[in-house]
């Protein structure tokens, strides 16, 4: 907002007859009813307590435009400002030996070309990708949890309520235990 809080999530109607749900996707607040205030500026946010710049938004300049589209280019810098942040974080976690990296790299690039032969085989490779996590995650997770949790937390550059539910669905157990 123009005083730079952050507003609630943006109720969107669903249907005619009056359900909906709450979205906090940027392109919600145009103002287009009082459930969905309009943005001043746009701006990344990171379970971290990290922001990005702000970056306002040229209500003048959109015109006649949905908001998704006049404010694309603001929601663009936002997405470099993140990429940067989690390059930045991912730079102070534990390192992945080179060999895994190019490895997870060309997966995720073949599973993105697929995306567009077959968007249901991509489903499938991820889904493939989901078992073999917790597969392979369910001891490690175990492991982990014996450690210090803010020794955990930063290696993996993640808060710590994140990293307790990730080691949770990992190890099996319950994220609240």
């Amino acid at each position: 907002m123009a005083d730079g809080s952050v507003p609630n999530p943006g109720y969107v109607d669903a249907s005619s007859s009056g359900s909906g749900g709450e979205v906090r996707h940027w392109s919600v607040y145009d103002g287009a009813c009082t459930l969905r205030p309009r943005a001043a500026m746009l701006r990344s946010e990171c379970s971290c307590g990290w922001t990005g710049e702000p970056h306002p938004v040229d209500w003048a300049a959109a015109g006649d435009r949905p908001f998704r589209e006049s404010g694309s280019r603001d929601a663009g810098r936002c997405l470099d400002d993140w990429a940067r942040h989690t390059t930045q974080v991912g730079e102070g976690t534990v390192p992945l030996p080179a060999e895994l990296e190019i490895l997870l790299e060309n997966v995720a690039a073949a599973i993105e070309s697929l995306a567009h032969d077959s968007p249901t085989a991509a489903i499938k490779a991820a889904r493939q990708l989901e078992i073999i996590a917790q597969r392979t995650a369910h001891w490690p997770a175990h492991e982990a949890r014996t450690q210090d949790p803010g020794n955990v937390a930063a290696a993996l550059g993640l808060n710590a309520e994140d990293t307790r539910s990730l080691l949770a669905r990992f190890g099996g157990w319950s994220p609240y235990s």
